[in-house]
């Protein structure tokens, strides 16, 4: 990444003006502090940025100062030491922080994004694309079984996000990011026959695979390959869609 990306202010707003809540962080009443901490930074960094009045790059990134500089966080007296500490911490690698030269000989600038999950329709990261399914392991999806309810009738939809989330593996298999380990229901992409029908698909820098789905931001049932169980059965009463037509 160059500093000579231009620092279009996708959050519009000057610095730390405050948005909806004020100094109090996200998550539920019985999360822990470094848990409504953590939440909050994501929620800032993949989609609270414009109502924050948080200046943001097309790339994803903000700056480590106005980050910082927001009420939520502001209020927690949180400094750039903390931070990489919660970023080297992380174990899904959620974030990317780096330090770049400031323009015409300026003093150096921290800079932070999250390296997927925005809901935010201007950000454009460089993502690395997929070109064939040997790329990859897998691409599988992980979700309960009242959201698989509807996938199975309606596919994967990247809903209010910006990609569909896929991960290189299951839980338990050493997977880093793309899936939560609570997934009851896991759903296998044929990423080859997706990307025959013209589905794009790319790599995070955190290693995970992301697809904006077709036209209408959905990953269909016929590019499902299997569906099992978090053990790995079949899932009853799913048929693949190859079978249904014989």
């Amino acid at each position: 990444m160059s500093n000579s990306t231009q620092s279009t202010k996708l959050g519009g707003g000057g610095r730390g003006r405050g948005g909806r809540g004020g100094g109090k962080l996200r998550g539920r009443t019985n999360d822990s502090p470094e848990v409504k901490l953590s939440k909050t930074l994501s929620w800032l960094l993949r989609h609270g940025a414009q109502s924050e009045g948080l200046p943001m790059r097309e790339d994803g990134y903000v700056r480590v100062d106005d980050l910082l500089a927001t009420p939520k966080l502001r209020a927690q007296r949180l400094d750039l030491t903390q931070l990489q500490n919660i970023v080297a911490a992380d174990a899904k690698q959620r974030y990317s922080l780096v330090s770049e030269p400031g323009a015409d000989g300026a003093a150096e600038a921290w800079w932070i994004r999250a390296n997927q999950g925005h809901s935010m329709s201007d950000v454009k990261m460089d993502l690395k694309p997929i070109l064939a399914a040997k790329d990859v392991p897998m691409a599988v999806h992980g979700t309960n079984m009242q959201a698989w309810k509807l996938i199975e009738q309606n596919g994967l939809s990247r809903m209010t996000r910006n990609h569909i989330h896929l991960a290189q593996g299951v839980p338990g298999d050493g997977v880093i990011s793309g899936m939560r380990t609570s997934a009851q229901v896991l759903i296998y992409i044929d990423l080859q026959c997706a990307l025959d029908a013209g589905l794009r698909f790319y790599l995070s820098d955190n290693g995970v695979v992301l697809t904006e789905g077709d036209d209408k931001g959905v990953v269909h049932s016929r590019f499902f390959s299997r569906v099992t169980d978090k053990h790995g059965d079949p899932l009853a009463g799913w048929t693949p869609a190859a079978e249904e037509s014989t």
